[in-house]
């Protein structure tokens, strides 16, 4: 028997816009809190996310200290009209799912059978190779005597993110793990009693955010031009301000079309933590920074 008043309507189409942090939203975004404001991170987050993954998130977060290394020559490195070093990692396998009744990072190892159950590759999904890579850029002596400009993370679902150069980013993965997942939930990260945003996520695409005149240098094995790191920043001129496009994944190559030189530096292939210690080192020789 067929209802009388059944009329179907048409399905509302979803609304999929970007999701990225905005500077005037800077308090409600905000990841850290002092304790009197505790009241607003205990609100659930709209993609249902509990009270106690929030907590364990912020837990896995409070080694973020947010200290410059070297205040004094960080901020002349950092400054937007000085010439520096700009990383961008490309397809970064940074996804957040829902995993039981939490959400987590997943990753290959801890995810394994609810990759598979989901039609995935669970060799895909290696997030350890984008915090090996980041641990190599900020640890770097560049970063420290303030020549690293910016820091940009791009994941395989489009989702860009910003990570100041003065980060201190946990040394275990499982606290990585959490930050992600935070920052991914709540779009930004900010250092404990200060408004500065530590990590946030922003607007696509990356290009509005790097100098005019600035050398995109893009990173593949795959690559006919092979040459040899010191050789090749050696003439570079010292004013000019170099991006480095490196991918953060297991597999594949990067394809972007913002590139203006395709490279290889090895006749091997590099894991991304390697072929960063590589860039690194070459312009640390060129600056004499020891």
């Amino acid at each position: 028997m067929v209802r009388p008043y059944a009329v179907k309507g048409r399905k509302r189409k979803k609304n999929k816009t970007e999701r990225y942090d905005k500077e005037e939203e800077e308090e409600e975004n905000a990841g850290f809190v002092e304790e009197g404001e505790k009241e607003g991170t205990q609100k659930k987050l709209k993609s249902g996310v509990t009270e106690s993954d929030e907590e364990k998130a912020e837990a896995a977060a409070e080694e973020l200290a947010g200290i410059p290394v070297n205040l004094s020559e960080q901020q002349q490195g950092n400054d937007n009209n000085s010439p520096g070093v700009i990383f961008v990692l490309e397809k970064a396998s940074l996804e957040v799912a829902k995993v039981g009744k939490s959400y987590q990072l997943l990753n290959s190892e801890d995810h394994a059978n609810f990759l598979r159950k989901n039609n995935r590759n669970p060799a895909e999904y290696r997030p350890d190779i984008s915090h090996q890579a980041i641990l190599n850029i900020l640890d770097s002596p560049l970063n420290k005597a303030g020549k690293l400009r910016a820091l940009y993370v791009r994941t395989e679902k489009g989702v860009l993110i910003e990570i100041k150069p003065h980060v201190r980013i946990p040394r275990t993965f499982k606290r990585f793990a959490g930050i992600m997942l935070q920052l991914l939930q709540k779009l930004s990260i900010s250092a404990v009693g200060k408004r500065e945003k530590l990590l946030r996520v922003i607007k696509n695409p990356v290009t509005q955010y790097l100098p005019v005149n600035s050398r995109k240098i893009g990173f593949s094995h795959s690559s006919e031009k092979l040459v040899d790191m010191h050789d090749y920043v050696a003439p570079l001129d010292k004013d000019a301000t170099l991006v480095f496009v490196v991918g953060a994944m297991a597999h594949g190559k990067i394809e972007c079309d913002y590139i203006e030189d395709f490279i290889s530096i090895s006749g091997y292939p590099l894991s991304a933590a390697y072929c960063i210690t590589r860039i690194t080192n070459a312009l640390e020789r060129k600056h004499k920074i020891l």
